[in-house]
């Protein structure tokens, strides 16, 4: 068992988290419930602003919103001193609904709408990531039209490709994000930006993957990037002040996970930058960073009832809980792997081998595969440990099933951060064509 941020076993057996009891928690929410750990997350965000600071170095750390965005992350996001990277209009709303600082927030995506531009430039957030021509022209002539000018990064593919998942694997060449180093597109990119008048060029971003245990990816990066905006200067006289090389900081989930402390991958990332830059006689750009998944992954813990049970001699026991891939799909999308145990039951011994099932109506529907627990029985809880990035982003409502409530933890204190959805959520958005509508019966 892998305790991890003010996660401990009280004195009755059970999981706390925050100083709150898991077992009461599943009872005064219901579940499946997420619960994150305030405290732990908080920690993640000065680790990465203090690990820069101590390089003396211009930066941004951006939090990844796409991992988890809610409006009550956003604050804390902004508490810790933050900016926020968001990849749709709904993230954009989220965050200025929370009253996060639009000049510290930048908008990514491969494809954005006429719309979202709209509304970014309208609300005069910091930065655009720009991802491609149509995208590129497309802002120049919104921003020229409200009569403004947005200041600017482009999204290259330095031909980095990290060790990970190759669904989540992004610095590559053959990839839909971005404008490539090596064929020539992201030197066109620039070049055709620089003649248009309602954009102003920062730099350049590049994000080389997810779930990155070693720092050799980011460095190669660096030295790409810096290589490229020298080409930049030389030939085209655009000089570089910003230089973002995405985020992909990999965190536990399991044991065989070696995460690095998040100050060595800062540390690699501004020598880099420092050394690569410094050899061609170039400006310092500042550095910004995007971490998303190693801000609150394993501050994320999801607990589960346990129902069902179902022993197949010689093959395999299923014991399958009120949840499944609606509130987590990575294991179907990712095969990924996650660690669990009784919440409840905390101190009692492992005496079989079972693996967790999901409700819904698909046999993928697996959350956990072999895994060691006590004999269960209806009612246990089951934590599953290091589910806060990209569970409750990704939830659905498949089967129609509602989405799982949202709970901060601290101080023994538990603040409810998204309600859980009614049957009316689910439903209440359907309508019934007029020619369908019931007729009332005619009495006779």
């Amino acid at each position: 068992m892998y305790l991890h941020g003010t996660s401990q076993i009280n004195s009755d057996g059970r999981l706390e988290i925050g100083g709150c009891d898991t077992a009461e928690l599943a009872a005064k929410f219901g579940t499946p419930l997420y619960v994150f750990d305030e405290a732990l997350i908080r920690r993640r965000c000065k680790e990465f602003v203090e690990a820069f600071r101590a390089t003396g170095m211009r930066y941004q750390v951006a939090y990844a919103s796409k991992a988890f965005c809610v409006m009550a992350m956003c604050r804390i996001a902004e508490e810790e001193g933050m900016s926020l990277d968001v990849v749709s209009d709904g993230e954009l709303y989220t965050a200025l609904r929370a009253g996060f600082p639009p000049e510290r927030i930048h908008f990514h995506g491969n494809n954005k709408t006429l719309e979202e531009l709209e509304m970014a430039i309208d609300a005069k957030i910091g930065c655009v990531v720009v991802d491609n021509f149509t995208e590129l022209y497309m802002l120049n002539e919104t921003a020229k039209e409200k009569g403004v000018k947005v200041k600017i990064l482009f999204r290259v593919t330095p031909g980095v490709e990290a060790h990970t998942h190759e669904f989540i694997s992004t610095g590559q060449t053959d990839t839909k994000f971005g404008f490539d180093i090596g064929n020539g597109s992201a030197f066109r990119a620039i070049r055709e930006a620089k003649e248009l008048e309602h954009v102003e060029i920062l730099g350049v971003h590049s994000h080389i993957g997810s779930q990155i245990f070693e720092v050799d990816g980011f460095r190669l990066a660096a030295d790409r990037v810096a290589e490229f905006a020298q080409n930049v200067r030389l030939e085209l006289d655009v000089t570089f002040s910003v230089i973002n090389l995405g985020g992909g900081f990999g965190i536990r989930y399991t044991e065989e996970d070696s995460p690095l402390p998040l100050a060595k991958y800062v540390q690699a990332i501004t020598d880099s930058i420092k050394s690569n830059f410094t050899k061609h006689d170039y400006p310092l750009p500042e550095i910004w960073i995007e971490p998303g998944r190693s801000i609150v992954g394993d501050a994320g813990t999801t607990l589960y009832t346990i129902g069902s049970s179902k022993d197949i001699p010689g093959v395999r026991k299923y014991v399958a809980v009120d949840g499944g891939m609606t509130d987590n799909p990575r294991p179907a999308l990712y095969d990924a792997k996650y660690e669990a145990f009784l919440a409840n039951r905390a101190n009692d011994p492992n005496e079989e081998t079972v693996s967790i099932a999901g409700k819904c109506c698909e046999t993928g529907d697996m959350l956990i595969r072999d895994l060691e627990l006590p004999k269960t029985a209806p009612g246990d809880i089951l934590a599953v440990a290091c589910t806060g990035a990209y569970n409750y982003s990704m939830a659905s409502n498949y089967n129609r099933l509602r989405r799982p409530a949202v709970v901060f933890v601290h101080d023994g204190e538990a603040d409810l951060v998204v309600r859980r959805e009614t049957f009316e959520d689910v439903a209440g958005k359907d309508v019934i064509p007029e020619r369908m509508q019931k007729q009332p019966v005619a009495k006779s």
